[in-house]
């Protein structure tokens, strides 16, 4: 194996042309806390919460897998509309994130279904005491203030779908019995198709009876009485009882009445004389 001499002294040349590299170059020094330093966009820096938006859904708590979002809510009666109930619903009491179990996964702003939760680039937020990093729903508030709007769609791409729907206009649909055509027909051609099936279901004088066509309307038959007269009547309204009641199977005295042995003595064979 062959080895290289190496010239002495030459890691420190090297060394010594990067430190005069770097003392020719002119620096950029950003006075901090004077001068903001430049984010990127998606930088994450603190987490944001809209309370409007929140319905105590308790699925950012649930999925967090450092339990570090801490919940808690009561229920509250809306009074009834006309015509309608009382409706019920939850009252955010507490939200609060320790930052100081916080490992920024974003799992609770992915999986928040109301948009309550946000990313803000916000990072100004030390403590001299780790207890203080127990931020409520008013701090949380405040950061959301400084969430930057989102990216614009890129070019030639399509409206979000929330503005597709507002701006196409109502159409009406037809009913499952009558088609788009017969819908544009208007009224001339309903009445022809009346006249039409009247004609079908015509019967003609001389014949008892004629073959329906294939236009023929379906009569429909008439609703038929209701057997349950007890639940439709007001209970001081009940129907007097017959006189002779017919054994009813679902009663027990009934029943065991019917399952009685007959006391009528049969008549047995006659003896032979």
């Amino acid at each position: 194996m062959f080895h290289v001499a190496r010239i002495p002294g030459e890691g420190l040349a090297k060394g010594l042309a990067v430190t005069l590299r770097h003392m020719l170059r002119k620096s950029e020094t950003q006075q901090y806390p004077e001068v903001h330093p430049d984010l990127p966009p998606r930088s994450r820096g603190v987490i944001a919460l809209v309370e409007e938006n929140c319905t105590v859904c308790m699925l950012c708590a649930r999925e967090c897998p450092d339990w570090c979002i801490y919940i808690d809510s009561h229920k509250e009666t809306l009074p009834a509309p006309e015509g309608g109930r009382p409706r019920a619903r939850n009252v955010l009491d507490r939200f609060a994130i320790d930052f100081s179990l916080c490992m920024y996964c974003g799992i609770c702003v992915e999986v928040c279904p109301f948009d309550a939760l946000f990313w803000s680039p916000e990072f100004e937020y030390a403590e001299y005491d780790i207890r203080d990093l127990i931020h409520e729903k008013d701090r949380l508030g405040e950061w959301a203030q400084t969430v930057p709007p989102p990216p614009p769609h890129e070019v030639g791409a399509g409206p979000p779908k929330e503005i597709a729907a507002a701006s196409r206009p109502a159409t009406r649909t037809a009913p499952p019995g009558r088609t788009a055509e017969a819908e544009k027909g208007g009224t001339a051609a309903g009445a022809r198709t009346e006249s039409a099936d009247e004609a079908a279901t015509a019967v003609p004088s001389g014949t008892a009876e004629a073959s329906p066509g294939p236009s023929a309307s379906v009569r429909r038959e008439p609703p038929r009485a209701m057997r349950d007269i007890r639940s439709i009547r007001p209970p001081g309204a009940l129907p007097k009882a017959p006189k002779n009641p017919k054994p009813d199977p679902q009663d027990p005295q009934d029943s065991q009445n019917s399952q009685e042995p007959s006391t009528r003595k049969k008549d047995g064979p006659k003896e032979e004389s």
